[in-house]
C-alpha cells in the first residue's frame, strides 16, 4: 500500500509543478500534499514514517527559496527598467491572466504558459504604466524588465520545484 501512496504523491506532486509556470502555486500545493501524505502514512513503514520530518523541513526550505528567487529577479526586473508599484500590479495581473491564455493560446505544453505568462506581465505592466501617465519610452521599459524578470523568476521558482518534486519521490519510494 506505501507504493500506492507514494505514486499518487509522486503524480500528483507532477501536476502540482505544471501549475508553476502559470504562476499558481504548485510548489506550495506540493509541499502540502506531501504533508497530508505524511501525516496519512506516519507509521506506514514499520514504524517508521514515510515521509520524515528532514524531509519536509528540505521542502518547505526550497519552496521558501522558489518565492524569494521569483520575487527578487521580479523586482530586480522591474527596479532595472524603471518601473513603478503600478507597473509592478499591472505586471502581477498581466502574468496570471497571459499564462491562463498562453496555455490555451499557443499549443507548446509548458512553452506556451511560459510565453503567455511573459508577455502578459510585459503587457500588463506597460498598459498600467501608460495609464499612469509615464511616456510610451518608459512604459515600454518598464514592461520588457517586468516580463524579462518574470521569466527569470519563473524559470528559479521551476527549478525550486522540481527540487522539490525530486526529494518528495525519492523519500517516499525509498524511505
Amino acid at each position: 500500500m506505501m507504493h500506492v501512496w507514494a505514486a499518487l504523491l509522486t503524480v500528483a506532486n507532477a501536476g502540482w509543478l505544471l501549475l508553476v509556470v502559470i504562476g499558481l502555486p504548485g510548489n506550495w500545493l506540493m509541499v502540502l500534499g506531501t504533508l497530508a501524505v505524511a501525516w496519512w502514512q506516519w507509521d506506514a513503514v514499520g514504524g517508521r514514517p514515510m515521509i520524515d520530518v528532514p524531509v519536509l523541513v528540505t521542502i518547505v526550505t526550497l519552496a521558501l527559496l522558489g518565492e524569494i528567487s521569483e520575487f527578487l529577479a521580479g523586482v530586480a526586473g522591474s527596479t532595472a527598467a524603471g518601473g513603478t508599484r503600478r507597473g509592478a500590479v499591472g505586471a502581477l495581473v498581466g502574468a496570471l491572466v497571459g499564462g491562463i491564455v498562453g496555455t490555451f493560446v499557443i499549443p507548446v505544453p509548458v512553452l506556451g504558459s511560459l510565453a503567455g505568462t511573459c508577455i502578459g506581465a510585459a503587457v500588463g505592466a506597460w498598459g498600467l504604466e501608460l495609464s499612469g501617465g509615464r511616456s510610451l519610452r518608459a512604459a515600454a521599459c518598464s514592461g520588457a524588465g517586468a516580463g524579462v524578470g518574470r521569466f527569470v523568476g519563473t524559470l528559479a521558482k521551476l527549478v525550486a520545484g522540481v527540487a522539490i518534486w525530486v526529494v518528495t519521490a525519492i523519500a517516499a519510494f525509498w524511505p
